[in-house]
């Protein structure tokens, strides 16, 4: 399982990276690689505001349908417009090219309750 040691990780299996005032926000490379081929990604409006856990999307794989939950309060600043053509960019590069949205958060406390890319290891089930 690769590891983004920047980011921070949700139970979830979602992953959020600060830069700067923004966050970045996908699935982890467990969550992606449990799917399997992606095929579609239902992207949140830009403007959208959501509580930490709140849905904000669905991302569908050739064996499931899961939905996304936000890792932190905020507000949806941007979507991975390339997504709509190319889903498998959550495949092929999930920490980089396959960011799914960047947010404002709103409550920058929350950040101290995702856990590290090493406690995300340790919960999360090895293939």
């Amino acid at each position: 399982m690769k590891l983004d040691s920047k980011a921070r990780y949700a139970e979830t299996h979602e992953w959020a990276r600060k830069d700067g005032d923004t966050v970045s926000v996908g699935i982890s490379d467990h969550a992606q690689h449990s799917l399997g081929d992606i095929v579609f990604v239902d992207l949140p409006k830009v403007g959208s505001s959501f509580k930490a856990k709140d849905t904000f999307g669905v991302v569908e794989s050739v064996k499931a349908a899961s939905d996304i939950y936000l890792p932190l309060s905020g507000t949806i600043t941007q979507v991975n417009e390339k997504l709509a053509e190319e889903p498998d960019l959550i495949n092929k590069d999930c920490y980089g090219a396959g960011w799914i949205v960047r947010i404002t958060p709103s409550d920058d406390a929350e950040w101290d309750s995702l856990l590290s890319a090493g406690d995300y290891k340790k919960t999360a089930p090895e293939e």
